[in-house]
């Protein structure tokens, strides 16, 4: 429905069986990325003693943020989502970063704007 509704579908399509296929391993892919995310947050959990683990709907909520942001950050080349996931997750310095990822700190700083005008300037429109 995100797909007919929005401005990406041409008009006309000179080979739907393709644009289908195409659009049906995306939605494979953006399956396994999820599942890929909820296992490394629970594996995480998993390590947290049980007085502090959080609630199922605390839980639920911070796997669906995850999600959002993992789309957000989609289009970002590999170097730009790590430097940051490990600025804003990880809460490291961009000196940490600029060492974790072997690049100098002017370079993290432009990463990190740009990560940030994706999410600002987003189609947000899929998570409605």
């Amino acid at each position: 429905m995100r797909l007919l509704s929005s401005e990406r579908v041409p008009s006309s399509l000179d080979e739907p069986r393709a644009y289908l296929t195409t659009v049906a391993q995306n939605l494979v892919s953006n399956l396994w990325r999820r599942e890929k995310l909820e296992k490394a947050y629970l594996e995480a959990l998993a390590q947290l003693p049980v007085s502090l683990a959080p609630s199922p709907e605390e839980q639920a909520i911070v796997l669906e943020t995850l999600a959002e942001l993992d789309m957000l950050l989609d289009g970002l080349p590999a170097i730009q989502r790590s430097a940051f996931l490990l600025s804003q997750l990880d809460g490291q310095s961009h000196a940490e970063v600029a060492a974790a990822l072997g690049i100098s700190i002017p370079t993290v700083k432009r990463y990190l704007v740009k990560a940030l005008q994706s999410c600002y300037f987003a189609d947000i429109s899929f998570l409605a």
